[in-house]
């Protein structure tokens, strides 16, 4: 078994570099979690989303990860919160992208956990860190390991930093000593996430239902349902409208918990539709993009170019560039963006 000393430098080794949270949890099955994956799956819910959904099996199994894993030991890194932004007609037409990716904040809680990974094995333990990927459900994870709570809008809400954090964990053979306690629910009657959503994706008891949430259909394959393009804006990766509307998260920002916002520089519409395939991918090459084909960000630019504000001159020949190319998804997705414009009265 770990010593508690041993624990405590951990836990002090992640928050020193930045975790929000450090906790533990066992690396026993969690059943319960696989059968309502099933379940949401059954319903359709999942659409033909892959992360969590393409095998509960392992990503509810953390033995699966590390043979002999007794434990795994959790962290949460905050991120800043999304920037506000309104577009005008004499602005360029810009996309939008989720906070979570506005940086590799993965890359940065991969070294952390890392460290910790490092220590255990100096330690004479084994260890292997996982994080966003589908070996282990990185939410429930963090949730048995006292980091927050499920939201209705199915994040984890943590108690400093509400949802502005991605999650990733340790799995070890090392026996923790005192292994963390799942926190109580503290949405209570709170439901503003719920109204909050363009599309009416959360059905308020922690599910969310993949064929209308914008975050999945900007990354799913094929056609981007016509029902819910005019709700997109403007955005190309990632929605965070539940988030902005979650009090926990809200509070976290007011409370400076998590830093000034995190500028960037503006996403050109009308570049990405001037680029390569391969500029694309280089660009892009941290969002996942299904099968790597780099005509889905054209594909979202497009809808986004439909819905800008912007008066740009180079909008429409873009468009009809488009509308009138070898390529039958984005001409159609060009036609509906014009179509849009014309409705506005735009050029």
């Amino acid at each position: 078994m770990l010593s508690v000393q041993h624990w405590e430098e951990l836990v002090g080794l992640g928050l020193e570099s930045g975790l929000v949270g450090v906790g533990s949890c066992s690396a026993r099955t969690w059943s319960s979690n696989r059968s309502r994956i099933e379940a949401c799956s059954a319903k359709g819910l999942a659409r033909d989303m892959e992360f969590t959904y393409r095998s509960p099996a392992r990503s509810t199994e953390p033995q699966r990860v590390l043979k002999n894993a007794a434990s795994l030991i959790v962290g949460a890194l905050p991120y800043p919160p999304p920037v506000e932004f309104l577009e005008t007609a004499d602005m360029a037409p810009t996309g939008r992208v989720a906070a979570y990716a506005t940086d590799v904040h993965y890359q940065h809680l991969r070294e952390i956990l890392g460290a910790i990974s490092n220590r255990l094995k100096e330690f004479g333990y084994r260890s292997t860190v996982v994080l966003d990927s589908n070996a282990v459900l990185d939410k429930e994870a963090a949730y048995r390991a006292g980091l927050g709570w499920y939201g209705r809008n199915s994040l984890l809400l943590n108690r400093h930093v509400g949802s502005w954090c991605v999650l990733g964990s340790v799995v070890t053979d090392a026996l923790i000593p005192q292994l963390s306690v799942p926190v109580p629910d503290g949405c209570g009657g709170c439901r503003r996430c719920v109204p909050a959503c363009p599309t009416g994706a959360l059905a308020g008891d922690g599910t969310v239902d993949a064929n209308k949430c914008l975050s999945w259909l900007l990354q799913a394959r094929g056609e981007f349902p016509p029902e819910f393009r005019e709700a997109l804006g403007t955005r190309m990766y990632g929605c965070d409208d539940c988030q902005v509307a979650c009090p926990p998260s809200t509070v976290s920002i007011r409370r400076g918990h998590l830093g000034a916002p995190l500028l960037i520089e503006p996403l050109s519409l009308i570049d990405i539709l001037d680029m390569s395939d391969d500029q694309l991918l280089t660009q892009f090459g941290d969002w996942y993009i299904a099968d790597r084909d780099p005509d889905l960000i054209r594909r979202n630019a497009l809808i986004g170019l439909g819905n800008s504000a912007s008066e740009a001159q180079e909008i429409p020949v873009t468009l009809h560039r488009y509308r009138n190319g070898p390529d039958a998804l984005l001409a159609e997705h060009a036609r509906w963006a014009i179509e849009q414009r014309r409705s506005r009265g735009s050029a």
